[in-house]
């Protein structure tokens, strides 16, 4: 655990590191992004480490390992969840997740609005974007990004917040251009009950790049907490 412990320190200071480096390189000082832990498979202990050294958003990816988890969690720290999620899981993450940032169709929306409804709680989301069209990915196409929008801002217990997406492992920098653009030109439009705020995207391997076209909040599990066994 010590070993362990240290190790997530010192990946900590070299993460911060090049964040700010990058947000130096290519951002306007009063610009900001944030650091999400991703917390699949790590022991709860080794999040709090994270959390000590300055983490305040965790990202969990299933509903039953956050179960088994949560009270264990240093409550300085929001969860958010970013995993793929089935409509018959949204009970057990309202009200407590702060954020659900993997909202891909108009089904789940939907469950997130009743659920929240019945809980009396106005929940932030936000819509994943699959924006290069993988199969084995969730979210939803970049086409039909727009209606899905209006649906959700109709919707009083639905509080979107802007974009999150898993970008192609090639060409990601082109991906992220067009996730740039395609927040850029929502935020434009100035829709009511659609609030573009965060840009959710870039993880352990190519968080630099995310920071380079815009993103607010990068997610960053296996640089952090190191491989999973």
């Amino acid at each position: 655990m010590e070993r362990s412990a240290e190790q997530v320190r010192e990946n900590y200071k070299r993460i911060t590191d090049r964040i700010g480096e990058a947000m130096a390189k290519y951002r306007k000082p009063e610009e900001q992004v944030q650091l999400m832990a991703v917390t699949k498979t790590v022991d709860p202990a080794l999040v709090n480490v994270a959390v000590e050294c300055g983490v305040r958003l965790l990202g969990e990816n299933r509903v039953q390992e956050y179960e088994s988890k949560k009270a264990q969690y240093d409550p300085r720290a929001q969860v958010q969840f970013i995993g793929q999620l089935q409509t018959n899981k949204v009970k057990y993450l309202i009200p407590e997740i702060s954020m659900i940032q993997s909202v891909d169709s108009l089904h789940l929306a939907n469950e997130v609005e009743r659920i929240a409804a019945r809980a009396d709680k106005v929940q932030d989301i936000l819509l994943e974007v699959n924006i290069g069209g993988e199969e084995s990915k969730g979210g939803i196409p970049a086409e039909e990004l727009h209606g899905l929008l209006e649906e959700a801002a109709r919707k009083p217990h639905l509080h979107v917040c802007g974009l999150m997406t898993i970008p192609p492992k090639t060409d990601v920098e082109k991906y992220f251009f067009r996730m740039q653009k395609l927040f850029i030109d929502i935020s434009a439009e100035n829709m009511d009950n659609i609030d573009m705020h965060v840009l959710s995207m870039g993880m352990s391997g190519d968080y630099v790049e995310a920071i380079k076209y815009g993103s607010t909040l990068v997610r960053i599990g296996s640089a952090l907490f190191g491989a999973r066994g």
